[in-house]
């Protein structure tokens, strides 16, 4: 029986998919995203903003005419948006056997058997529980040299701009252990680059322990054989504490590259979107993280055209960026999302305003990351190879995290899955070349 697996949205959901699909591996089933038949369509959604909430529906309508070609037998939607609409989606998105919600990844061998026994649509959206899948079922995907391991679930924040608790529960962190033995069984089967993810990795262990424990885990960690790179995705700007810095330059596995989302600068706009600090605070936080390690890469998000949003505040937000030279700034339009706060806010900002701060703010940091960039050349820097052919290749650097950020392009002979030194010869906004 062949079974597919459509993922949506971030790497979090792609971790699902992979504990999905090896629970089903383990049924019996052949999971094959290439299968022109099969037996069951999963489309694992993604619920976050208005754009991604379209993509899923659009995928769910794409299976629901496969099945009516004949060409799968099964159609489940899972994840995020099943659980943030639940039976609002089947009436947006028909003709799916199942709508099942998050943190189910463990169940899906029953799930799967429970709806090819049933007649109609199972809806199965109750409030979130995390369960764990078993670790040596997950199925690996993609590069075998670099693996996401996700170390908590679900966001106890309030922001006021986001859907994410609504759907993905409260903050639940992965025991300590459990850490420690899924990313021994991640080494064992090739990887050497971890990337640590949760909507609040600096939160982790808070609700096991009673007090914030990344450190402990990035120490055990750094001791799994085979692991080379840890890297850190998704840092709270308030809870970056001293010792989550020390750890971070006292342990060689660990890279100096932070995921910081600080959505704003300006402290008005920070209130009413209910999230920590201002501008000032946060440059105090990169000085004393640069001091501590001085090549870390730092990597943040904003949100342009947030509601109330004037000029002042956006051209604060403008100097900021300035001022912070970051190496990595990503950057999203205001998306109005029904059950959060900032939906009923005043004063929403015009699509055409919103876009253009976007672009101004983007070819600010554009000219910032290229001078960046360019104050590399010259230098060496440790790569990992993702690709490799004809005396050629391209990677990583602890710079660059997969899928987000920019690449290494490297001459000379290397192989996929190694880590070779170069060292940068040019420099362009988003990327480095460099020579073995």
């Amino acid at each position: 029986m062949k079974a597919k697996i459509v993922t949506l949205g971030c790497a979090k959901n792609g971790v699902d998919s992979e504990e999905i699909a090896g629970v089903l591996s383990a049924e019996g089933y052949l999971v094959d995203g290439g299968a022109r038949k099969t037996e069951v369509t999963i489309i694992n959604t993604c619920g976050f903003i208005e754009s991604a909430r379209q993509e899923s529906v659009r995928a769910i309508k794409d299976a629901v005419r496969e099945k009516a070609a004949g060409r799968t037998s099964k159609v489940i939607v899972a994840g995020c948006l099943a659980q943030r609409l639940g039976a609002e989606l089947q009436r947006l998105a028909p003709g799916a056997d199942a709508y099942v919600g998050v943190g189910q990844m463990a169940r899906f061998g029953e799930i799967v058997a429970g709806v090819r026994r049933a007649g109609g649509p199972v809806l199965d959206v109750a409030p979130p529980h995390h369960r764990w899948a078993s670790v040596p079922t997950r199925a690996r995907t993609g590069m075998p040299w670099s693996a996401y391991l996700k170390v908590s679930e679900g966001c106890d924040h309030k922001c006021s701009f986001c859907t994410i608790p609504s759907f993905r529960g409260r903050h639940v962190s992965k025991p300590v252990e459990r850490v420690i033995e899924e990313a021994r069984h991640l080494a064992a089967t090739g990887a050497i680059e971890l990337n640590l993810i949760a909507q609040d990795v600096t939160q982790y262990g808070f609700d096991l322990y009673g007090r914030f424990s990344l450190p402990r885990l990035l120490g055990e960690l750094n001791a799994v054989e085979g692991i080379e790179w840890i890297r850190i995705l998704y840092f709270y700007p308030n809870r970056l504490t001293s010792d989550v810095i020390e750890a971070m330059a006292s342990l060689p596995k660990v890279l100096p590259y932070i995921d910081i989302p600080l959505q704003h600068a300006h402290p008005d706009t920070l209130r009413r979107m209910k999230r920590p600090w201002d501008g000032e605070r946060y440059l105090a936080l990169f000085e004393k993280v640069r001091d501590a390690m001085p090549d870390i890469a730092i990597r943040t998000t904003f949100i342009v055209g947030f509601p109330g949003e004037t000029d002042e505040e956006f051209d604060y937000l403008l100097r900021f960026v300035r001022d912070a030279r970051l190496d990595r700034v990503g950057a999203f339009l205001y998306s109005k999302e029904a059950g959060t706060p900032a939906f009923d806010m005043p004063d929403q900002i015009p699509s055409r305003l919103k876009r253009s701060r976007y672009d101004a703010l983007m070819r600010m940091q554009q000219q910032i990351s290229l001078e960046i960039n360019r104050g590399w050349i010259g230098r060496k820097l440790p790569v990992l190879v993702d690709h490799a052919a004809g005396g050629a290749g391209v990677g990583r650097s602890h710079r660059d995290a997969p899928e987000i950020d920019g690449q290494v392009f490297l001459s000379g002979e290397v192989r996929a899955g190694e880590i070779v030194e170069a060292t940068v010869t040019h420099a362009e906004p988003y990327d480095v070349h460099a020579a073995c």
